[in-house]
C-alpha cells in the first residue's frame, strides 16, 4: 500500500492573480485535478492526503477522484508544514515502514511511466528516491548586478522533480527535526539529506513540470494535448 500527499496550502505568489494556480484551468480541468489524476494512476498508490490553507474556498471537495479516496488536512506556511501535517493526518493503518509519495499540486504533467520506474526503483533503495532530471543548460554565478561571475560545472547536478518517495515514519522525522532546527526545507530529500542519507535520483522526463508562471500553464496545455492519451 501506498497513499501520496499533496501540498496545497500555497497561495502562488510568482504567479499571481487572483485564483491559486492550482486551481487555474488548464485542459478542460484544474491543474490539481491533472496533478491528483496522475499520481492516483499507479495501481499501486490507494489514496491521496491534500493539505489545504485553512480558508481555502476554492477546493471542489472531491472526496474520490479515479475511484480512489481523496482526503483533506489544513496544510502550513510552507511546503514543510504541509507535508509534515499530512504526514499525520495520513489513516492508521499506513505504518511508518509504508513508503509515502509526495507530489506537487502545481506539476500536472508527471508521466506514468515515470511514476511507475520512480516506484519500482524508489521501493528497493533503503533511503528512498526522487524524479529527477540532469541539468543540461550552461550555468552561471551571478554577482548583486547581474554580472557573470563564472561558469559552474554542471556534470553532477539535477534538478528536484516530484514524486519524491520516502517511508513514512523517516520523512516525518527528518521534517520534524528541520522544524525543530528552523532549516527550511524546500522538498523532501533536503530534510532526509539532513540527516546524512542519499536519496537515490531516479531520472525523469523533463516535461514534468511545475506551473510557477503563467508561460508554464501554455507550456503544460502544449505537452497535454500532445501526449495520445490525455492520463498518460
Amino acid at each position: 500500500m501506498t497513499w501520496a500527499i499533496v501540498p496545497a496550502a500555497g497561495r502562488g505568489s510568482r504567479f499571481g492573480g487572483a485564483v491559486p494556480k492550482q486551481y487555474l484551468v488548464l485542459a478542460g480541468r484544474p491543474v490539481i485535478e491533472h496533478s491528483l489524476r496522475a499520481v492516483l494512476d499507479h495501481p499501486g498508490v490507494d489514496g491521496v492526503m491534500v493539505a489545504l490553507a485553512q480558508d481555502d474556498a476554492a477546493w471542489p471537495g472531491w472526496r474520490e477522484v479515479g475511484g480512489k479516496p481523496v482526503l483533506t488536512c489544513v496544510g502550513g506556511g510552507e511546503r514543510a508544514d504541509s507535508v509534515l501535517a499530512a504526514l499525520h493526518a495520513l489513516p492508521a493503518s499506513i505504518d511508518d515502514d509504508q513508503w509515502v509519495l509526495v507530489h506537487d499540486a502545481a506539476r500536472p504533467c508527471l508521466h506514468r511511466d515515470d511514476l511507475a520506474r520512480l516506484i519500482g526503483e524508489g521501493c528497493r533503495d533503503a533511503v528512498g528516491a526522487l524524479l529527477a532530471a540532469p541539468v543540461r543548460d550552461t550555468l552561471k554565478r551571478a554577482d548583486a548586478d547581474a554580472k557573470c561571475l563564472g561558469t559552474e560545472p554542471r556534470e553532477a547536478l539535477w534538478r528536484a522533480l516530484t514524486p519524491q518517495l520516502f517511508r513514512r515514519g523517516g520523512l516525518t522525522r527528518a521534517l520534524s527535526s528541520a522544524h525543530r532546527n528552523g532549516v527550511r526545507v524546500t522538498d523532501e530529500a533536503m530534510a532526509m539529506e539532513r540527516l546524512g542519507l542519499k536519496p537515490r535520483l531516479v531520472e525523469g522526463r523533463d516535461d514534468n513540470l511545475k506551473i510557477t508562471t503563467p508561460a508554464d500553464l501554455a507550456l503544460a496545455e502544449f505537452v497535454l494535448s500532445n501526449r495520445k492519451d490525455p492520463s498518460a
